[in-house]
């Protein structure tokens, strides 16, 4: 073959070869590390325990952020079972949770702590959070949380179950999806059925608790 038809059959092969490798190399890279969203939005609430909470507090930890309340009858206590279980699972004292009432009317302090108590948050990094309920509304905006206006009945608020992780700068962090895609939140819904042996489920299961789990830690070594 002469030379000039080698090299033109050379550098297509080697031009794919290190397409091929940079795409492995993007994929390793998404599959590895964590997309930083946005600084975690300045707060300042009263915890079960009476004590004054701010993000400067939480800065050095690793923690989530939700919304809930403590009626909640709906995706509530499938959050609070998906929480009991990464403070479980995770057990660190670098570790923490912040749970923003949305219904500070009825979540008082004193209630937050007998709904900590109850459903089995242990942590001393896990705080139950209430404050000013227009002040709480503004704040899960700056999250980009959705939280519904109040209604008649405690019971009827909405919310989303979305979670917010945040590293020990204060970053809200996250993985990429298998588009490559930032998923900027990870889903407290997560039901305990992968195999959709209990009817009541209807055979749904989200990975986000163990990929959640994975995550913090990534962000914890």
């Amino acid at each position: 073959m002469p030379k000039n038809n080698k090299t033109k059959v050379i550098i297509p092969i080697a031009i794919f070869a290190l397409l091929f490798l940079g795409i492995g190399v993007g994929m390793s890279y998404f599959k590895k590390n964590l997309y930083t969203v946005m600084k975690v939005p300045d707060f300042e609430l009263t915890d079960q325990n009476g004590k004054k909470i701010t993000n400067k507090d939480m800065l050095g930890k690793v923690y989530l952020v939700e919304f809930f309340f403590s009626k909640c009858p709906t995706i509530c206590p499938v959050m609070n079972t998906n929480m009991k279980a990464v403070q479980n699972h995770i057990n660190n004292p670098d570790f923490g949770i912040i749970s923003i009432s949305i219904d500070p009317e009825n979540d008082t302090p004193e209630a937050l702590k007998e709904h900590a108590q109850r459903i089995g948050a242990k942590s001393p990094n896990w705080h139950f959070l209430t404050g000013d309920r227009s002040y709480i509304g503004k704040l899960a905006d700056q999250f980009n949380i959705y939280v519904g206006d109040k209604e008649d009945e405690a019971e009827s608020l909405n919310h989303s179950g979305m979670i917010a992780l945040v590293d020990e700068k204060g970053n809200i962090r996250c993985r990429y999806n298998k588009e490559n895609m930032p998923i900027l939140y990870y889903s407290g819904l997560n039901y305990e059925d992968p195999e959709g042996k209990n009817p009541k489920l209807n055979g749904k299961y989200h990975p986000d608790r163990e990929i959640l789990i994975e995550d913090i830690k990534k962000l914890l070594n």
